[in-house]
């Protein structure tokens, strides 16, 4: 029994780990089941066991990558420039299916349903929250100071991605990363540039 209840958590981990990646390059609306199950390498009834439906995988999905976004441990390991810089990057641009889930799903979001939309909203907050801790200590309002720098952030990306091929994306991304500093020396009071 302990056999069968291991095998269908990694079956599930499975297909949300394909379907995360399948919906930041390719899209929600345009990913179907069969091709998620597909590439988890599973028939389209084995999908059923796990989830209800694609909008609760888009959900469950929607969670698990909005903790995962990987910045805070960025910021943890290499501070905070560093993971400006590496959010910012070319690499980071052109490789939408291994990078941020919000980056990639932002535009999608706003359409699912409002049960998705608070999973999402709950899990930000607490990500803009260990964002402000990572923050110099005399940050004026460092939550809203973190909510400032991944609007940023993220538009940046979304935006060099639209510009992709062109002079202007690469200048977008190198206009947010001024644009992340200012806004992080600009709150604090001691007015420091600060190098992780």
């Amino acid at each position: 029994m302990r056999y069968e209840k291991g095998r269908k958590d990694a079956s599930r981990q499975k297909i949300m780990e394909v379907a995360s990646e399948r919906f930041r390059r390719d899209g929600i609306a345009a990913t179907g089941l069969a091709a998620i199950m597909s590439d988890a390498g599973m028939t389209n009834g084995a999908f059923y066991p796990h989830f209800k439906s694609k909008a609760d995988l888009v959900r469950e999905t929607v969670a698990a990558a909005t903790v995962a976004t990987g910045f805070g441990d960025l910021i943890a390991e290499e501070g905070l420039e560093t993971a400006i810089v590496t959010y910012l990057s070319p690499e980071h641009r052109d490789d939408p299916g291994q990078g941020c889930p919000l980056a990639a799903l932002l535009p999608e979001l706003a359409r699912q349903p409002l049960e998705t939309r608070c999973v999402y909203a709950d899990n930000f907050l607490a990500l803009a929250r260990e964002l402000a801790s990572a923050l110099p200590a005399k940050t004026n309002d460092p939550e809203a100071v973190a909510i400032a720098i991944y609007a940023t952030l993220i538009g940046s990306v979304q935006l060099a991605r639209a510009a992709e091929g062109t002079d202007l994306s690469d200048r977008i991304l190198a206009a947010g990363r001024d644009a992340v500093w200012a806004l992080a020396e600009r709150n604090s009071t001691n007015g420091a540039h600060h190098h992780g």
